[in-house]
Formats: structure tokens, C-alpha cells, sequence
């Protein structure tokens, strides 16, 4: 496709957070193969280095900027923004990629797990925006992509923690999105189902441990309840994330834009 060009991001730095995670290092590599100026952060120092050598064989080095950070420390959001336009210039483009999982039934619970999940998911990710925010305002331009989830659109038994915190990120971003477009920035949501990665993985895990059935069970049954009859793949997600990076998509505002494989189309 020709928005899928080493050119189509060239002028664009972007920072792309969660990189360690399976939506995160396909997003990554996905613009830089685009020609994007790229900034990558995650928690995991040695997974970092690994997506380092791999970004290094798509793009050139002067084009690139890893740190490790973990964004739940207001510190280490400052530094990183801050860091990155010091060696990148401008950030236009962030994509919010860093979460976490995790499935609880209601009554087991505890407020100690409700506010990590909330802060990983939603506080610090709205807390790093703000600062990217706040200079693209001044630029008058930028595109801002959060990493929700269909769980962010309707809950399911066994989600309610997760759900909460996605429902948040979709909340902010429809009303971002309103305030944003006014200074000429797009703020979107990606909302996929189970995708093949570590943490869906373990989702299904922890579903099967719940139901007493086995892994292959509970793989069996979520793609049954998936009309294409398969999880989503890293890459489809980092695609349809990159696309709102591009200037293909100018009209598209405060969206969440679901990839369910057909299970919900609401």
C-alpha cells in the first residue's frame, strides 16, 4: 500500500511506548520503516536491546533513541521527553502503547491491584501525553495514538479491573480528541480483541485456570467467538496504528477504531 512507504513518515519524530510488548516493538518497526525519526521506551533494559538491534537493521542510527524507563515515575516521564527532543528534536507523533493485563473476578479484588492497573493503563500514560501535549500545542500539530482495547467498549466476566482502565483510555481520548483537533493535533484509540502476544497469551491462561479447562480449550473458545476464527496478529495492529501517524488519515478524530475480526461491530 502506498501509505506503507520508507518515506511516509520521514518527517515525523515519533516516541513509541510499551516498545518491549508485542503491539509496541511491531509498532516500532513498522514506522521506522517508514522513514520516522524514532524514540522507543519500555521497562524491560534487555528486551530494549534486542528491539535496538533490530530497529538498527531498518533504519539509520542518527534516527534513532532508546531508553529504558518505567513512565509510572514522574521523573523519568520528564526525562524521557526531554531527552528525546534534545536528540530527535520535535516529537510528533506518540504512540501509548506501555499497559498491563489482568484478570480478576469482583470479589478478589483489592484496591492495592485496582490503582497499579489504573496508573500503568491510564495515569501515567495521561501524564507523559500531557508533557508531548503540551509541545505539540506550540507547534500546532501532532498525532497522538493510545493503545486501548475492546475491552475498553464492552466489558466480559473476569475483566472488571482491565476493563475499567481501558474504558478510561477511550473516555480520554474521545475528549482529548475535542480539545486537541482546536491546535491541530488528532488524538485516536486502537481497540483491538485477543492478539497473538505474551499478554494475551496469559489472559487465556488465566481464563482456563478460572473455567478448570485447559489452555488449548480456552484458545479454542476465544477464537470460536471470533468470526474470522483467529486472534489478530502484532502486525495488523501496528499497521492500523501507523496509518493514523499518516497524513492518509487528516479527518480522522477522537475514533476508536476496533480490530475484532467481526466480534464486535458496535
Amino acid at each position: 500500500m502506498g501509505i506503507f512507504n520508507k518515506q511516509a513518515l520521514v518527517e515525523k519524530h515519533i516516541l513509541v511506548t510499551g516498545a518491549t510488548g508485542g503491539i509496541g516493538w511491531e509498532t516500532a518497526k513498522t514506522v521506522a520503516q517508514m522513514g520516522a525519526k524514532l524514540t522507543v521506551t519500555g521497562r524491560d533494559a534487555e528486551k530494549l536491546k534486542q528491539l535496538e538491534i533490530e530497529l538498527k537493521a531498518l533504519m539509520d542510527d542518527d534516527r534513532l533513541h532508546v531508553n529504558a524507563a518505567d513512565l509510572t515515575d514522574p521523573h523519568a516521564r520528564k526525562q524521557l521527553v526531554e531527552t528525546a527532543e534534545a536528540r530527535l528534536g520535535f516529537i510528533g507523533g506518540l504512540v501509548n502503547s506501555a499497559g498491563a493485563a489482568g484478570g480478576k473476578q469482583v470479589e478478589e479484588l483489592d484496591q492495592e491491584f485496582l490503582e497499579h492497573l489504573m496508573n500503568i493503563n491510564y495515569t501515567s500514560t495521561f501524564m507523559l501525553t500531557q508533557l508531548v501535549y503540551r509541545r505539540m500545542m506550540e507547534e500546532g500539530r501532532g498525532d497522538i495514538v493510545n493503545l486501548a482495547s475492546l475491552s475498553g467498549l464492552r466489558g466480559t466476566a473476569g475483566n472488571t479491573a482491565y476493563a475499567a482502565s481501558k474504558f478510561a483510555v477511550v473516555g480520554w481520548t474521545q475528549s482529548m480528541a475535542l480539545e486537541a483537533i482546536e491546535h491541530g493535533i488528532r488524538v485516536n484509540a486502537v481497540c483491538p480483541g485477543y492478539v497473538d502476544t505474551e499478554m494475551a497469551r496469559a489472559s487465556i491462561q488465566r481464563k482456563a485456570e478460572r473455567k478448570g479447562i485447559s489452555v488449548e480449550q480456552a484458545l479454542e473458545e476465544a477464537q470460536s467467538g471470533i468470526p474470522s476464527n483467529r486472534l489478530s496478529t502484532p502486525q495488523e495492529v501496528a499497521q492500523t496504528i501507523a496509518f493514523l501517524l499518516t497524513d492518509a488519515a487528516p479527518n480522522i478524530v477522537g475514533e476508536s477504531v476496533k480490530i475484532s475480526g467481526g466480534s464486535v461491530m458496535r
